[in-house]
């Protein structure tokens, strides 16, 4: 599915490497609106890696995030192959939890390092790391997740729907 994905015109991958710190947007373009544009931001002011999977198109395509590992393309794989930890970004809605971001993944460490931080950046937010507190797809604990392949694994930040969260 992956490589069909990536044959069409209105779909674009994108790779810039630096620090084996990475962060990902593989839900970006006008998927998960915005998450390409913070992941890459975020990267390029942290000095970190960026990887990103944008589709253009006015109906994108949702796969699941485990999918992207089972046809790795030659970009992604040289990303992958370059980080140690990486911070996945994604947009989600439930409505009961417009104001909350949700850090999964299996890195729960750097999650309760970083929800700290972000809440003094962003206090309107609240910030959940407790995974029994996340919706269960939410949660990016599957091995074959992106956001668990690194090394150190890393952390899978859910964005709700407001557009405050942009840089």
């Amino acid at each position: 599915m992956i490589t069909k994905l990536l044959e069409r015109e209105d779909v674009n991958e994108e790779l810039e490497l630096r620090s084996s710190f990475g962060f990902m947007a593989y839900h970006g373009g006008s998927l998960e609106k915005a998450t390409d544009v913070i992941a890459r931001e975020a990267a390029e002011r942290s000095n970190s890696s960026y990887y990103g999977l944008i589709q253009s198109d006015e109906d994108p395509v949702h796969f699941a995030s485990t999918q992207l590992l089972e046809e790795k393309s030659h970009l992604l794989q040289r990303f992958l192959d370059h980080v140690k930890i990486v911070i996945t970004i994604h947009g989600y809605g439930r409505e009961h939890l417009f104001y909350s971001v949700l850090l999964g993944g299996r890195n729960r460490q750097l999650a309760d390092h970083f929800a700290p931080i972000l809440q003094e950046a962003l206090p309107d937010y609240e910030f959940e790391t407790v995974l029994e507190n996340i919706p269960k797809e939410l949660r990016g604990q599957h091995h074959r997740n992106p956001v668990n392949y690194p090394p150190l694994k890393g952390i899978q930040l859910e964005l709700p729907p407001h557009s405050s969260l942009e840089p």
